[in-house]
């Protein structure tokens, strides 16, 4: 589903990622591990449109889109769960979800039930604020808004950052059930090691902007990339 070949990006003058080779499969969860500021948003916000790589191809379904827009890759099935949620804060509940229609054909512009079967704490607060759902809540907001975009590539940087861990507990079982059912491939970047760890089919590890590991997870060892994540 993504290919990702010897990727460059620079912000200015600065070098950000060096080479970066990354993949990610269908019915698999790849996850991005690493320090903060070794560049793994940043390899995100390449694949999302968001900053052009300076080098290197980015491949999705077959085909480059090095040189797509943001708008486009998100119609074409990317869907960005940003770090920090990024929502609505003066929309409700159900606005914001609204929002994710954008990407989508006419025609297909509905929320599916599985979304509030996923979040039912979404279905009770529809027509509240999204600014007064707690930090737990709107990140369950952020992430049923871009499965509303119905995703073939779903992209997630930190979604347990500032989370309560009964919600994290939450998040885990949803992209779990989203790896699950076969028709969806997951990026996932993450901090909580043990959480990325649980989930990965895929790992790999940034350092200074270049892959210092990568691999299927039931060949690695857990300590190596422990050890790789916290140098």
């Amino acid at each position: 589903m993504l290919n990702v070949k010897d990727m460059n990006l620079h912000y200015g003058a600065s070098q950000a990622l060096y080479n970066v080779n990354l993949n990610c499969e269908i019915g698999k969860v790849t996850c991005l591990l690493g320090r903060n500021g070794v560049g793994k948003t940043s390899t995100l916000r390449s694949i999302t449109g968001q900053h052009p790589a300076s080098s290197g191809q980015i491949i999705y379904n077959d085909k480059i889109i090095n040189n797509l827009s943001a708008d486009m890759r998100a119609k074409a099935g990317i869907a960005s769960v940003p770090q920090g949620r990024e929502i609505f804060p003066q929309l409700t509940v159900h606005e914001n979800l609204m929002t994710g229609f954008s990407a989508l054909p006419r025609k297909e512009r509905r929320i599916e039930k599985e979304i509030y079967d996923l979040f039912p704490v979404l279905r009770d607060m529809l027509h509240r604020r999204g600014g007064d759902l707690s930090g737990g809540q709107q990140q369950q907001l952020a992430i049923a808004r871009a499965l509303v975009m119905k995703p073939k590539l779903l992209v997630l940087d930190e979604p347990t950052e500032g989370i309560q861990p009964s919600i994290i507990k939450d998040i885990q079982f949803v992209i779990g059930y989203l790896r699950d059912q076969g028709d969806m491939s997951i990026l996932l970047v993450e901090q909580f090691f043990e959480f990325a760890w649980d989930l990965a089919d895929n790992l790999t590890v940034l350092d200074r902007g270049k892959v210092v590991l990568s691999g299927l997870k039931n060949e690695m060892d857990k300590e190596e990339v422990r050890r790789a994540v916290m140098v």
